[in-house]
Order: structure tokens, then sequence, then C-alpha cells
């Protein structure tokens, strides 16, 4: 649908990954979820906007709909950053290793 942006996933999934990302200092899961909560915002706004203007009628449905295919680009790279870094996709759940390597960098420190 136009009016639409399909989510994979929703809002609280995606704060839990920038909070799990953040405890642990993984940031880059954090800064894709980030961008996605911007992107959601960005569409949000493009849908209420409306200008009575000719000039500016197709500049709210453009940015919208270049909005949905950054967003479904954005999607489908955090579940591959997920996948390639051994989260759980059901809990979301950052994967023991990282945090165990985290640890070990803080410790050297």
């Amino acid at each position: 649908m136009k009016d639409e942006l399909l989510q994979k996933y929703s809002k609280q999934q995606l704060e839990h990954i920038i909070e799990e990302a953040m405890i642990y200092m993984c940031a880059c899961p954090a800064q894709v979820a980030e961008q996605l909560v911007r992107l959601r915002e960005l569409f949000a706004y493009q849908m209420k906007c409306s200008s009575d203007s000719d000039l500016m009628k197709d500049v709210h449905p453009r940015i919208a709909d270049s909005t949905r295919k950054a967003h479904a680009e954005m999607e489908q790279c955090l579940s591959e950053v997920l996948h390639m870094e051994g989260w759980d996709p059901q809990t979301l759940s950052m994967p023991a290793g990282l945090r165990q390597l985290r640890e070990k960098i803080i410790d050297q420190d």
C-alpha cells in the first residue's frame, strides 16, 4: 500500500536492539536500528504533511517513496548484520561471544 511502511521489526524490537547493543558497546546494529526509527518518523511526517500548492503536491509522495525504499533496504541490512553477528532472531539478544569480547577489551584497559 502507498500509505503504509512495511515493517519487519517493531518499535519495541528496535529499541531492544539499540539498548542491547549500546550496553555491550556494539554500536553497529544500534546505528542501523536508530536509522530505521528515524526513517519511520520521516515517513509518518510525509504521510501527514499535505500541501495545497500545485508546485509542492508531488514533493511529499516522492519523499515517502524514497523513504519506503531506504527503510526496506535498512531492514534487510539489519537482518543480515544481526545474522552475521549471531544475534538470537527470536529474542534479539546479542550473542555471549560478543559480550565476552567486550569484557575482554575492558579488562585490557
